[in-house]
């Protein structure tokens, strides 16, 4: 579907993307991961052709990327480019002529999006009236009314609270199960985890991890485990054979040294505090995300 080779992209003498390569499959969700100003939106600028890349090609399907292709792609951007004085419906239907679609097809395709996203009561209020949650959710159905084979979503969950987060995710996995391709971006890890089958992790312009999820987290081991206390979790801040611990107010993920298993760690730990639950698993994506981000392993 979407072959992306060594792509580079310098502005004056900032060098904003340098040497990203992946590919995205039919009925495969795709994350591009990192922090701000790493450049996940200047590559998604270059695949939709809004920017020029310096080197390096972009394919869809073995062709260029040309206005024929461009048809076939819906893209979310993170910034809200909605008219705030236009109603919801009229809105919708602007972007979807924009596409070429027919507007009768394109009215009974947004009638049953504003459907699944609970707003077909708010089809003739206007862009401003909206909270940004439903504005997100009005932008969400813009990139996908004109049933696109590739879609870019840039921060998709930005602003939906966590009943329409698991809305779109819904949504996402029965897009994926239609066999379109997916790119997301996001900060937000644990989505990533529920819903990619690969990632490319950049960091200041460069790939830094890519691959399958399953074999991304492979590469950092099993020798992480996770618990759920009561207490003072700040006793667990001096273990020994503790290569990292993130703590936070009732939960820990510590990463072991490789000589002392989860065991010997588990009877050091219950003389300190009141463990609730204790998992033997993989790291997280978030814990791997800041490792790899704050210049440890890769």
């Amino acid at each position: 579907m979407l072959q992306v080779q060594n792509l580079k992209k310098t502005f004056s003498n900032v060098v904003a993307v340098d040497g990203i390569s992946f590919e995205v499959k039919q009925g495969q969700i795709f994350g591009l991961l990192g922090p701000n100003g790493a450049g996940k939106t200047t590559t998604i600028r270059m695949i939709l052709d809004i920017i020029k890349p310096d080197s390096g090609t972009i394919k869809f399907d073995g062709k260029e990327i040309n206005d024929e292709i461009k048809s076939k792609i819906g893209y979310l951007p993170e910034e809200r480019g909605l008219y705030r004085k236009t109603r919801v419906l009229e809105t919708i239907l602007y972007f979807a002529e924009l596409k070429g679609m027919d507007r009768k097809i394109a009215t009974e395709r947004a009638k049953l999006w504003l459907k699944k996203f609970e707003l077909e009561n708010r089809a003739n209020s206007k862009i401003e009236e909206l909270s940004k949650g439903n504005q997100q959710k009005v932008q969400i159905i813009i990139s996908i009314l004109h049933d696109p084979e590739l879609i870019i979503l840039d921060e998709p969950f930005a602003g939906l609270d966590p009943v329409n987060q698991e809305l779109l995710k819904e949504i996402l996995l029965e897009l994926k199960e239609q066999n379109k391709a997916i790119i997301f971006s996001t900060h937000q890890m644990d989505q990533v985890e529920k819903l990619c089958d690969e990632i490319c992790l950049i960091n200041k312009g460069k790939p830094v991890l890519s691959g399958p999820l399953s074999e991304v987290k492979r590469k950092f081991g099993r020798n992480t485990i996770h618990i759920e206390f009561e207490g003072d979790g700040e006793k667990l801040k001096n273990l020994e054979k503790v290569k990292k611990i993130d703590l936070y107010p009732n939960y820990a993920e510590i990463t072991l040294e490789d000589d002392i298993s989860p065991s010997e760690i588990l009877k050091l730990i219950a003389e300190k505090i009141d463990i609730k639950k204790f998992e033997i698993k993989e790291p997280s994506l978030h814990s791997i995300f800041i490792d790899v981000v704050s210049g440890g392993s890769v």
